[in-house]
């Protein structure tokens, strides 16, 4: 850690009001819905379509950076956009922070603390590799975050993503045992909601949301279950991750740019 104060990163930290407010936003059956930003003006388009909250997506944020998903970013470069977003909007800003970019908890919790966002995502698979990281070191790794910003005073949302459907580890029965489990353990260790990314199927996120002692964020994937629908099952929160920023640079950029090398008129589509 720097010799930062604790005072210093408490007061750049994002309020505790705003933090308090973003957390009760996780309501079961009343979904906090989150379509993933990507930088300060898309950040702004969400605030001002009326969301409560701006969530960013590590894989968007990361390709207009330059680089690909995977903590392949430098972290400066991350940790600069995250301060950039949350300067843009009056709303709290949770990030995807991947695994921390192998960063240690303490000093993990006091430059994110620097960017004043009010929550991020913590994985539990190598985002490089792929592979599964043992439960239990995980579930450490998360509680030293938890007692670092306690003790630098600061409180951010924790969303514990876990990877066992995303990454297909084991049975599909297997997937949700060893979701639930790591679900259990991540509450435990003082995250606030789980976020089983990859899971779809109905049946399996109401198991989910019975098994899991708390909050749970789903993918919005591509659009099999309406946000009415998941609100139905329990669900929490709802995410999008890089698929509206793929999708408006697929379909709208690529025609956009198409039309302009053939003569045509962009503006005309």
């Amino acid at each position: 850690m720097s010799d930062m104060s604790r005072s210093t990163v408490s007061d750049a930290a994002a309020p505790l009001e705003k933090v308090a407010g973003l957390r009760g936003l996780h309501v079961p059956g009343a979904p906090l819905v989150l379509p993933n930003a990507w930088d300060a003006a898309s950040a702004r388009m969400v605030e001002a379509a009326g969301f409560p909250a701006v969530a960013t997506s590590s894989a968007a944020t990361a390709a207009v950076l330059g680089h690909d998903d995977g903590e392949r970013a430098p972290v400066d470069e991350v940790l600069a956009a995250a301060g950039r977003i949350v300067r843009a909007v009056r709303v709290p800003v949770t990030v995807d922070f991947e695994r921390g970019y192998g960063l240690a908890p303490a000093e993990l919790v006091e430059r994110f603390a620097e960017t004043g966002a009010a929550g991020l995502n913590l994985e539990d698979s190598h985002p490089a590799r792929g592979d599964m990281i043992d439960a239990a070191e995980q579930a450490d790794f998360l509680s030293a975050v938890r007692d670092a910003a306690v003790s630098l005073g600061v409180d951010l949302v924790i969303n514990a993503r876990t990877d066992s459907f995303l990454r297909r580890a084991g049975t599909p029965e297997e997937q949700l045992a060893s979701t639930l489990d790591r679900g259990a353990r991540y509450l435990a260790a003082g995250a606030d909601c789980v976020y089983p990314i990859g899971a779809g199927d109905p049946d399996v996120i109401r198991a989910l949301v019975e098994g899991v002692p708390g909050p749970v964020n789903v993918g919005y994937g591509g659009g099999r279950l309406t946000p009415a629908e998941l609100a139905a099952l329990g669900v929490a929160r709802v995410s999008f991750g890089p698929a509206l920023q793929r999708h408006l640079y697929g379909t709208f950029g690529s025609a956009m740019f198409s039309a302009v090398a053939s003569g045509r008129d962009p503006f005309s589509l």
